[in-house]
């Protein structure tokens, strides 16, 4: 994916994109990926001049980053969109002993396709979408796979149909995982990222858009 002079990037989701940013300072980057992704682009590309911008939001569903999606991304015009939504979902459900059904996967993918739909007609973006992910610590997070693989595949289909980039974080984050302790990714909740974690998905970012392996 080619980043051009002046770009306007934007990373948007739920917490694990949000990392504790000042939602008052719309500038702020949070202490996570979009923040070390920044970096390393603003270090090795400062001719570039780039615009890197945080809107994620902890605690949202994909309807609710749909609910702000005019305000949040189509006004902003960006150039570059990276969506990772979806984990939150799938935690409401669990929450509240529910498991989801095919019309609840219907709306899931009927929202996705909105979102990108929109983008696709009000703006040139070029689009990095990741997925959702949850690693098996504690252990009771395997229940949770039921929920989760569908919307996974659902996340692929739309990285599919709109040809946008696909970081397959899933797969990736629980390979590390398996190598190095799911912990030390994802701390003792199976989600949000450690400093590792978010190194991880900022690495993977890099790798899959810039094609750069030096990070």
């Amino acid at each position: 994916m080619k980043i051009d002079n002046n770009d306007t990037l934007l990373f948007i989701g739920d917490s694990i994109t949000d990392a504790g940013r000042d939602h008052m300072d719309g500038k702020n980057l949070g202490q996570g990926f979009p923040l070390l992704i920044a970096s390393y682009l603003q270090t090795h590309f400062p001719e570039k001049r780039l615009t890197i911008l945080n809107r994620g939001v902890g605690g949202d569903r994909l309807s609710d980053v749909k609910s702000r999606w005019e305000e949040d991304c189509l006004i902003i015009n960006p150039d570059i969109v990276t969506l990772l939504i979806g984990i939150n979902d799938t935690w409401s459900n669990v929450e509240a002993d529910k498991k989801v059904t095919d019309s609840e996967l219907v709306e899931f993918e009927s929202n996705y396709r909105f979102l990108l739909k929109s983008l696709h007609q009000r703006t040139d973006a070029r689009v990095v979408l990741m997925e959702p992910y949850v690693l098996p610590f504690p252990k009771d997070r395997v229940d949770w796979r039921a929920d989760l693989d569908p919307r996974i595949q659902i996340v692929r289909k739309m990285a599919r149909d709109y040809q946008t980039e696909l970081i397959p974080l899933d797969g990736l984050m629980n390979a590390e995982g398996i190598r190095n302790g799911f912990s030390y990714y994802t701390g003792d909740d199976g989600v949000h990222p450690t400093v590792a974690g978010h190194g991880l998905i900022a690495q993977s970012w890099i790798e899959n858009v810039v094609k750069k392996r030096t990070y």
